[in-house]
């Protein structure tokens, strides 16, 4: 008779790797499904009148989506060793590029700030590239003072103010506050919440400040508050999206068949692409976009949790925040739970910068966990 053993967990070697799930890029890619269907819904009543074609931009999407594909395989091919020795070079070059987009006839202006560069022809975003050298950088002075929180804490803070200086004169508060957060969450997973809260009190009022001085900021805060105040002017914006999802209601209105894009919801494809989804998708389509951003974050977490503290580790979280933070803050601003800040929903909203940094930061996260897997060291 045949002895009965228990099973036990192999363990990871090089000679024996564990299996690489695909949610790191099946998630993120489903949600680029989703992204697609959108913006060719919103955009094809009036790109058919100029172009002749209702694809036109939701075929741009789709290149953008194939281009960060790519990005992401060869991002998965590059060592962290190569990350760490490059973050600083790469930040370095972010600033640059965003101080480039100040300079006449090569910063490219839209909605009013300018924030795009022109480069033979292509438009790029800064922003979107400073975002992943920030978290590489950040993740590199964790680890370089590891021993030392204070000295750690005020490196980070002074990369902070040289990157918010160029962003602040686009002007571009939103993306300044999100690396803010990133870098404060990053430095909370490492080193714990005591210095970020001793100096949350002037965070917040530098803040208040930069928003008190701007008449448009303040109007923002005012129309957050209350939208029905001025419909037609300031809360314009939120109460047709609040109407979209009221339009969708459980199972939506069925995919091309929105009424709010059609000249009354603003940004439809960009900021307020969730406010038309909910209207065409309903809450069923809502929720498997959160779902798929909720598998995604918990699969991160657990990716996060198997390495020790380090400059992985580090850049895991940073990584993650880049992705999850988005989906916050562009759903809570299109839903009025706080006010808006025009940041793209990941994957999903239309734009190429944002698209194929988006996959590259996923392509790092790809060969983090394969490192992990084959016992790289941390």
């Amino acid at each position: 008779m045949r002895k009965m053993t228990r099973y036990a967990e192999p363990t990871l070697t090089h000679e024996s790797p564990g299996r690489i799930a695909p949610i790191l890029w099946l998630a993120p890619l489903i949600l680029g499904g989703f992204g697609i269907l959108m913006v060719t819904s919103t955009t094809s009543n009036f790109v058919y009148d100029s172009s002749g074609t209702p694809f036109t931009m939701g075929m741009k999407q789709l290149r953008s989506l194939g281009l960060g594909f790519v990005v992401m395989l060869v991002a998965s091919c590059i060592t962290i060793r190569f990350w760490y020795n490059v973050a600083g070079i790469l930040w370095v070059v972010s600033v640059i590029m965003a101080m480039g987009t100040l300079v006449p006839g090569i910063g490219m202006q839209a909605g009013g700030a300018i924030r795009w560069l022109n480069i033979a022809g292509v438009s790029v975003q800064p922003s979107e590239i400073m975002i992943l050298a920030v978290v590489l950088e950040c993740g590199k002075i964790f680890d370089r003072h590891k021993a030392d929180e204070t000295k750690a804490f005020i490196t980070m803070m002074t990369m902070i103010a040289i990157s918010a200086a160029p962003l602040l004169c686009q002007p571009d508060l939103g993306t300044t506050i999100f690396l803010t957060m990133v870098c404060m969450g990053m430095f909370v997973g490492r080193f714990g919440w005591k210095l970020p809260l001793c100096s949350g009190t002037f965070c917040a009022a530098a803040v208040a400040v930069l928003v008190f001085i701007q008449p448009y900021r303040m109007r923002r805060i005012f129309a957050f508050l209350d939208p029905f105040d001025d419909p037609r002017g300031n809360g314009y914006q939120i109460i047709q999206g609040l109407i979209a999802f009221a339009n969708g209601g459980g199972g939506g209105a069925g995919l091309g068949h929105g009424f709010q894009k059609l000249q009354y919801l603003p940004a439809a494809s960009t900021d307020f692409i969730y406010a038309a989804l909910g209207e065409e998708l309903g809450l069923v389509g809502t929720m498997g976009v959160l779902a798929l951003a909720a598998i995604w974050m918990l699969h991160c977490r657990s990716l996060y949790k198997m390495l020790p503290d380090g400059f992985k580790s580090s850049v895991t979280w940073g990584i993650t925040l880049t992705v999850i933070l988005p989906f916050f803050i562009n759903i809570g601003g299109v839903t009025n739970l706080m006010p808006l800040t025009g940041m793209p929903l990941p994957f999903v909203s239309y734009g190429g910068s944002a698209m194929i940094m988006s996959w590259a930061r996923i392509g790092i996260l790809l060969r983090l966990e394969r490192e992990i897997l084959r016992g790289y060291p941390a």
